[in-house]
């Protein structure tokens, strides 16, 4: 019986693979796609329920999609930014800056912005919502608080996206749900380890020198928690609220704490690896220490903590302001 799952063969990077004029169509695209459709649907009906709506004006159809058009605009450049300047260690994009929103390869062939860092786009997206929220004179909080009812379903198709491309792949597991990712790093079947490991999930390595071993999916775990069971989190909590930007203190802390334990599933960049490691040889595709932490678990812990901080001055700052009133 084999305890493990074989990364589906019909599965391409392209929705078209092979026709001509259409390979530049790829699922992780087509998921920005679904992502941004899904995110506006659920704000329209947050908007809907009245929370946007002043005494002297009723937010229109054309205020949310301006709203939504402007987050979108500044996630993706913030999110390349970031890819680029922070995740990429060859130095390129700080050489040759212009690169970064370059599309094409030194072959002039169209690539499209392969890279994206979650991070990036957080940063990227919180600042055009409050750059918007300041040109059309409304209430930044509210309007982020009803934004963060709608980010995270959106974020479950970037993610899908991911395992679609076959990327992102999380580190070696003998967990029954492990799935062989084909461009996954390969190990010789004479090591003791991977023999171990091929003997409990029954995978027959006899006649392999190089052995591709079972992953955890973790683009699904982060689709799952960063993205429905977060999304389930705010979506209860929103009308309950005390007060402003508590919605945002509840996305941002929530999905710091999910992806900071999912990252000890998710094997690290082979380029970057640890950041912080209490053993700087540990190999980044198992986890040896729950002390080696990637740099998605050190932007996470960022978040965890602005959310906190974030929490308790706005606490106080309302405490402050109803006492005065």
């Amino acid at each position: 019986m084999f305890l493990y799952i074989n990364y589906p063969s019909w599965i391409k990077p392209e929705i078209f693979p092979g026709v001509p004029f259409l390979g530049f169509l790829r699922w992780y695209g087509l998921m920005y796609v679904f992502a941004f459709a899904t995110a506006f649907l659920v704000l329209k009906k947050v908007a809907k329920e009245g929370s946007l709506d002043t005494p002297t004006y009723k937010i229109t159809e054309d205020d949310l999609f301006s709203f939504i058009s402007t987050g979108i605009v500044f996630l993706l450049i913030g999110a390349r930014v970031f890819s680029t300047l922070i995740y990429d260690t060859s130095g390129l994009y700080w050489k040759k800056p212009w690169l970064i929103f370059w599309p094409f390869d030194s072959n002039m062939h169209f690539t499209g912005f392969a890279g994206m860092s979650y991070h990036g786009g957080f940063v990227g997206g919180l600042l055009g919502m409050i750059i918007w929220c300041k040109r059309h004179k409304q209430p930044i909080l509210k309007w982020i608080d009803a934004m963060v009812c709608a980010i995270p379903l959106g974020y479950t198709f970037g993610r899908l996206g991911n395992f679609l491309n076959g990327e992102l792949y999380g580190r070696i597991t003998t967990m029954p749900w492990g799935v062989v990712f084909p461009d996954a790093e390969k190990f010789s079947s004479s090591l003791p380890w991977v023999k171990e490991i091929a003997a409990k999930i029954g995978m027959n390595i006899s006649n392999m020198s190089l052995v591709n071993l079972p992953r955890h999916p973790s683009q699904l775990y982060e689709a799952f928690f960063e993205g429905i069971v977060l999304w389930a989190i705010i979506w209860l909590c929103r009308k309950h609220k005390k007060f402003d930007g508590t919605l945002a203190c509840i996305y941002t802390g929530g999905y710091g704490i999910f992806r900071f334990i999912i990252e000890y599933f998710r094997e690290p960049d082979a380029d970057i690896g640890y950041r912080i490691a209490k053993d700087s040889s540990a190999p980044i595709y198992t986890n040896t220490s729950l002390l080696n932490f990637s740099t998605g678990q050190i932007l996470c812990f960022l978040m965890i903590l602005a959310a906190i901080l974030g929490y308790v001055a706005l606490y106080f700052y309302n405490k402050k302001k109803s006492k005065t009133n």
